[in-house]
């Protein structure tokens, strides 16, 4: 017999997944993350050992340790010059609320961007202090970093982060330590279903709310991937149907993921934009944030115990 340090539920709801009771009785909850990263990854100016390698528009590019890569900081720094806004006007034409997770750091890094999201509304969901893996750190180098993510995002924002989401991977400790902070409402460092629900930490229930690595740009940069952007909207689009075909009986949860340097390029958004615009021609579809969720969630379908 297998031993695992993590609990895994291979069972879930199986087939008879609870009905979420949607506001307005819903068939569907969208919900769109745009990831804010841009000025938080892995920078030899910021003490790391190599230069940022991954979701970037030279997959695999890689200077040797030590050297500084102008390209990819480029690359990263039209993110959140140009992409950003880009995305923010999508949206914002639209009335479409959105959750951002946003590396506290980067953030910081640009205030205009930071008082953009206040003034929208949307969600700061916190993306960790900076956008680095957590899978190799310490218990107590996480701890600092989640606090100091915390109390940065609510300095830039106004509002203290009530979701957590982790650059790849979250550590055995991370899931504890969010419930141990005490302030969080959900993580999403979760794929594993098309709804929420409560696993148990320390005895005591805590809410996911999964996320999504397929219905996600970053395939753009990863293989086997997005190849045109006819290729991103349509899978959008499939995905989307589906569900919103099992809602009928069976209503479900849609993430879609973005990244501002990716997503926010002109030829993905063009074909982000036609997805927006089939989104919010349909009827008895929620829009939401994850914060709107989690808290749907927490008073529809409260914890046992």
């Amino acid at each position: 017999m297998s031993r695992y340090d993590h609990p895994r539920d291979f069972v879930g709801y199986g087939a008879t997944p609870p009905d979420p009771k949607w506001p307005n009785g819903a068939r569907l909850a969208v919900q769109i993350v745009m990831n804010y990263e841009e000025g938080s990854e892995y920078a030899i100016g910021d003490g790391d050992a190599a230069s940022e390698m991954y979701l970037t528009e030279v997959p695999g590019a890689a200077l040797g340790a030590g050297k500084r890569d102008l390209i990819v900081e480029s690359v990263y720094e039209y993110g959140s010059r140009a992409g950003f806004w880009r995305l923010m006007r999508m949206f914002g034409e639209r009335r479409i609320p959105i959750t951002v997770f946003g590396a506290a750091l980067a953030l910081e890094r640009n205030p205009p961007a930071a008082d953009a999201i206040r003034a929208a509304g949307y969600e700061v969901c916190s993306h960790g202090w900076r956008w680095i893996g957590f899978q190799d750190m310490g218990e107590e180098e996480e701890r600092a970093q989640m606090r100091r993510a915390v109390a940065s995002i609510e300095r830039t924002t106004g509002t203290r982060p009530y979701g957590w989401y982790c650059r790849y991977a979250p550590s055995l400790n991370t899931r504890r330590l969010v419930v141990e902070e005490g302030g969080f409402l959900y993580d999403s460092d979760a794929y594993n279903d098309d709804l929420p629900y409560y696993t148990r930490v320390g005895g005591k229930p805590h809410l996911v709310i999964p996320y999504t690595l397929d219905v996600n740009d970053m395939k753009f940069s990863v293989a086997p991937g997005f190849t045109s952007g006819d290729g991103f909207s349509a899978y959008l689009k499939d995905a989307f149907d589906v569900l919103y075909r099992e809602g009928k009986t069976a209503p479900k949860m849609m993430s879609v993921g973005l990244h501002t340097r990716l997503a926010g390029r002109p030829g993905r958004a063009a074909a982000l934009e036609r997805f927006l615009d089939y989104l919010v021609a349909q009827e008895d579809v929620w829009i939401c944030r994850r914060v709107d969720i989690a808290r749907h969630w927490i008073a529809t379908h409260p914890a046992e115990g």
